[in-house]
């Protein structure tokens, strides 16, 4: 929140990062279901006068908001997905506290899955993935509300049927056009659903963890293509094919943002004065390297969207 303070502008807010949970939830079946949460908590409040007077009697502990992500927990009797969470957690900190005028929570789950053995799921076993689920739930105390999901680390790799042609070139250029290289890239995907307050969310009981399952699995889909592949003439197309698709196939999502880094794979020519053809490159031997890489970027959003 911003004050007129000493003829100067001041805006600040608090919270506590990096708080780690894990909750575990035993079954009726005997099975027990696992999440692991990373939440950071960002309080706006008027809470001024710790800042000028010395007065902390307005001041919501940053050691209270930890502690409330456990008491929550234990409170959440079902599975939930982290936007469900952040929105409790939200709730809590924007009516339990006069104060409190605007909650940001977000939060990173970690990959855990379900471990199958010779076929059938493990009751209780759990093995580390590597993409995240992550979310950012703003809520003001009018009842406000954004929220944003998405995906980080989904690392995917294609051996053939990309190129890039047909760009600049001028005295800086050496890149060698392409029809025929690796294509690899980290995604980053955030998607802002269209609810305005906690009572428009839909209230089916794993609605954001289908979505957000739903939804990888759309942009996994277009990056691959069919069995046989499908070519792409550059990441910037990709992109926008992935994100294209992701609108029209989700109503309820009404923008998404995409961030796909190359990761380079350059080929291998090795020679010398006295073996010339040591090693000849044929689309077979690369050299895996992410320093410098691409950075490419962009975002789609519905027309209609109020963003």
């Amino acid at each position: 929140m911003s004050d007129v303070i000493d003829g100067m502008k001041f805006e600040q807010r608090h919270g506590k990062d990096r708080v780690r949970v894990g909750r575990v939830w035993r079954n009726d079946d005997g099975s027990h279901s696992f999440v692991e949460w990373n939440v950071s908590i960002s309080l706006f409040s008027d809470c001024v006068s710790s800042y000028v007077r010395d007065d902390n009697s307005d001041i919501v502990a940053t050691d209270t908001m930890k502690n409330t992500v456990y008491v929550k927990a234990k409170e959440c009797k079902q599975q939930l997905s982290p936007e469900d969470f952040a929105i409790v957690l939200a709730k809590h900190f924007t009516s339990y506290y006069k104060q409190v005028t605007a909650a940001i929570i977000k939060i990173v789950e970690k990959p855990w899955k379900r471990v199958y053995i010779n076929g059938q799921p493990h009751n209780h076993g759990f093995e580390l993935g590597s993409e995240k689920h992550v979310t950012e739930v703003i809520l003001k105390k009018s009842g406000d509300l954004k929220i944003t999901s998405g995906v980080q680390g989904l690392t995917v790799l294609k051996t053939t049927q990309s190129g890039f042609e047909k760009f600049i070139r001028d005295k800086y250029t050496i890149l060698p056009e392409t029809r025929e290289r690796m294509l690899a890239t980290e995604v980053t995907a955030t998607w802002r659903y269209p609810y305005q307050s906690v009572g428009s969310v839909p209230s089916k009981q794993g609605y954001f963890s289908e979505k957000y399952d739903s939804v990888k699995k759309v942009l996994v889909e277009v990056f691959f293509g069919p069995p046989k592949g499908v070519y792409s003439s550059s990441v910037q197309s990709t992109l926008y094919q992935m994100g294209k698709v992701t609108l029209a196939r989700f109503e309820d999502i009404e923008s998404i943002e995409l961030k796909m880094p190359n990761i380079h794979f350059i080929p291998v020519n090795l020679s010398s004065k006295d073996n010339p053809g040591m090693v000849k490159f044929d689309d077979d031997v690369y050299l895996p390297t992410d320093e410098p890489h691409g950075t490419i970027q962009a975002s789609l959003t519905r027309l209609w969207s109020k963003l």
